[in-house]
């Protein structure tokens, strides 16, 4: 996992974003478990505290289940991993329309430029 952080937003939420997508691309599979608080900080050369309440984080969005003393693991729940993925596609769709709507076009536009870019991958 890529560990650098920008100024742009506050720690913790970067490694929340960082780790949905692991979970959400597979690079942290359903059911597997995930470092304990102290090795996934050292890993990211974060503070445990702000590990901790990123982890909390995605626990409490339901992508992370608290095996208590035995640690961590990412959910199995298809519904809950779907939805994540739902929404993230959706911030992502957000984010690409308002960098268009900067150049004056409208959603179709932009999805007519995305197809063509499928056109000249395939």
């Amino acid at each position: 996992m890529n560990w650098k952080f920008t100024g742009e937003m506050p720690v913790y939420q970067q490694i929340v974003a960082k780790v949905r997508a692991a979970i959400l691309t597979g690079e942290l599979n359903p059911g597997g478990k995930i470092p304990s608080v102290r090795d996934f900080a050292a890993q990211a050369q974060v503070n445990p505290n702000t590990m901790q309440r990123a982890l909390t984080e995605l626990e409490r969005e339901g992508l992370l289940i608290s095996g208590g003393t035995s640690g961590r693991t990412v959910t199995q729940d298809r519904s809950a991993l779907d939805k994540a993925r739902e929404e993230a596609l959706r911030e992502l769709a957000l984010a690409c329309a308002e960098q268009f709507r900067i150049f004056g076009l409208t959603p179709g536009q932009a999805a007519a430029i995305l197809e063509g870019l499928e056109k000249e991958e395939g």
